[in-house]
């Protein structure tokens, strides 16, 4: 019963549609990244490099064996390097969105809490603690003048 109680807690107080918001979100910006690497920036670096498809680089370790028909007897092994160099490329650009917007974020929250400047709407909590402190500050300056 504890079990269920705390999950009841941990579903209405929003922890649970947070989590879902964030996984969908971050699923469609998955797919974006994926288009924006794939179909954006991999053809001209293609063109670049004289029409190679990165996706499709590997280093062969022992080449398809067919007998006379032309069936395949062995299979390639190969280590498709290329794929791996376009993941590569879908998590750089990932990570840098990713810092960009959370160094943005991180601006605008330092913007917020600070309750001196009047350009961005203070936090009510951010605003009584500094009026808190400049209350004490006052107080100890005066406690300071009656010794």
């Amino acid at each position: 019963m504890k079990f269920l109680k705390e999950f009841k807690e941990f579903a209405v107080k929003g922890n649970m549609i947070d989590i879902a918001v964030g996984v969908i979100i971050g699923a469609s910006f998955n797919k974006v990244i994926d288009v924006l690497v794939k179909q954006i920036m991999m053809p001209p670096l293609s063109m670049l490099t004289n029409g190679i498809n990165y996706s499709e680089k590997k280093y062969i370790l022992q080449k398809e064996v067919l007998d006379a028909r032309g069936e395949e007897i062995t299979q390639e092994i190969a280590i498709g390097y290329g794929l791996f160099l376009e993941t590569l490329l879908d998590f750089f650009i990932v990570g840098m969105t990713v810092f960009i917007v959370v160094k943005g974020m991180n601006r605008f929250k330092r913007r917020a809490q600070d309750a001196k400047d009047k350009t961005v709407e203070t936090p009510k909590d951010i605003e009584l603690l500094s009026k808190m402190s400049d209350l004490l500050e006052e107080q100890n300056a005066i406690l300071k003048q009656t010794k």
